[in-house]
Formats: C-alpha cells, sequence, structure tokens
C-alpha cells in the first residue's frame, strides 16, 4: 500500500520515492536474446559498474541499492514473473533508469548472459533452502554455480549472500572460502537496518536468525582453477532442519501484495 510518495511494506518503507508519472522509467527487459552475454553498456547507455541482485524477488535490495549508488547499474532477476511484475512496477514509479528486471533463472542467468569479468557485486539473499530432501537438487548454491560467479566477477569484486537457514550458511561458510576471501557478518547491514528484503523483515518479526556474509573474489583463481576446484567440493546436501514451513508459505501468500 502507498501513503503519497511513499510506498511501505510491512510497515517499512520501500525505498525511494513515487515521482509523477512523466518522470517514470521503464525497467523491464521483457526478452532475453538467444544467445548471450548481454552489452550491458548498450542496454543503460553508458559504462558503469554492474551490480546484479539474482533472486530479487520483488525488488526491494534492488531499489535500495539503485536509490543509493545511482552511479551503479543494476539488474535484479527472478524467476517468478509475479514478483518482478512489482519490482519493475516500483524500479519505474521512481524514475530509476539505472535499473533493469528479468525473469529469468539464476544459474542460467549468470552463466548464459554475464560476460566474464563484467559484475561489480553479486547479490543473492535467501536462496531456497528446498526442506524436502527430494528437492534438494534444486539449490543455486552449488559449487559449479558459485564459480560462475567467480567467473563474472571483476578482479576484487564481491558476493554477498544472507539467509535464515543455519544450515545452509553452515554449507556456505564452508565451501566459498576455496574460492573467494569469506567474511560472516553478524550485524544487519548499515543501509537497512529494519531489513534489506522482505524475507528479512518477516523473518526478523518472528524471532528468526539472519546469518550474513561477504565474500570477495580470490583474484589469484582463475576461471578454468575455479572450475577445477569446484569439481571437487561437496554439493548442498545438507539437512534442512527447523520451523521454517511455516515462514515459507507467508511469504508465499504475499506474493501479490
Amino acid at each position: 500500500m502507498s501513503d503519497g510518495s511513499i510506498e511501505y511494506e510491512l510497515g517499512v518503507p520501500i525505498p525511494g520515492e513515487i515521482l509523477p508519472p512523466e518522470r517514470w522509467a521503464k525497467t523491464a527487459i521483457k526478452r532475453l536474446p538467444e544467445a548471450g552475454p548481454i552489452d550491458w553498456r548498450s542496454i543503460f547507455g553508458r559504462s558503469a559498474p554492474l551490480v546484479l541482485d539474482l533472486g530479487c524477488g520483488n525488488g526491494r535490495s534492488t531499489l535500495l541499492s539503485a536509490v543509493n549508488r545511482p552511479d551503479h547499474d543494476h539488474v535484479g532477476v527472478d524467476i517468478l514473473p509475479v514478483v518482478i511484475r512489482y519490482a519493475t512496477r516500483r524500479a519505474n514509479q521512481r524514475g530509476l533508469h539505472h535499473v533493469r528486471f528479468v525473469v529469468k533463472d539464476a544459474e542460467t542467468f549468470v552463466s548464459r548472459y554475464v560476460a566474464e569479468a563484467a559484475a561489480a557485486e553479486v547479490h543473492l539473499y535467501h536462496p531456497q533452502p528446498y526442506h524436502d530432501a527430494r528437492q534438494a537438487h534444486r539449490r543455486v548454491l552449488t559449487p559449479e554455480f558459485l564459480a560462475d560467479v567467480h567467473r563474472i566477477l571483476a578482479p576484487g569484486g564481491r558476493l554477498f549472500l544472507q539467509t535464515d537457514n543455519p544450515d545452509y550458511f553452515a554449507y556456505m561458510s564452508h565451501i566459498l572460502p576455496h574460492l573467494f576471501e569469506w567474511q560472516e557478518r553478524v550485524e544487519p547491514w548499515p543501509d537497512a537496518p529494519e531489513g534489506r528484503t522482505r524475507r528479512e523483515i518477516l523473518a526478523r518479526t518472528r524471532g528468526f536468525t539472519i546469518f550474513r556474509g561477504e565474500a570477495t573474489r580470490r583474484d589469484n583463481v582463475s576461471s578454468a582453477a575455479a572450475q577445477a576446484i569446484a569439481a571437487r567440493l561437496p554439493l548442498p546436501r545438507f539437512r534442512s532442519r527447523g520451523p521454517w514451513n511455516e515462514l515459507d508459505r507467508l511469504e508465499s501468500r504475499l506474493q501479490d501484495d
């Protein structure tokens, strides 16, 4: 719901102000090319550091970064068209010409559409842990995927991760140091003390612990070496324990809000 030029979600303002329609942007990438990688300079009409928000949901984290950093280009990606519709609308209304949103799964988007060393940052908040062991193969943070993230990051590039699932975070903390300099962050991100994402806001109001970390690309590891390292690392087959099903159902009901 909105109140004047400020929009709220779960009592927390959505970043940025809603502008008059004549100042709105067009932020949807409605169709991806058959082959990549994408020339982001042609998309944005400039050369700027590229920030990727994978699994961006309804766009809160993308908007936050874009509002605070107009000198960076931002691309939000999610597999669900319904959340991308909300993200696109919000970015349009805020006149964020340096933002684009696209419907796609993170693995395909990274592997097919992002060139080597193209991104300054990759953000991935609350990846689906798939509590049912029969669905564990769908977890996104595999060693192969992380090697691909390593490939698309520029030298010194950073990967930001967050989850409310301690088992997933334990896996991240074990696997990431092979390809990245990994640092756990205990406190909330300073730019969003109430939460960078809707999932974080929901989880915190229900007393869940949020696990955060920042990974910096190991520049002394080549892309080929990263792939070789990844081939030797374990897949994310951890047991997902805890009372997350209720929170998952609640978040699912909110997708249309």
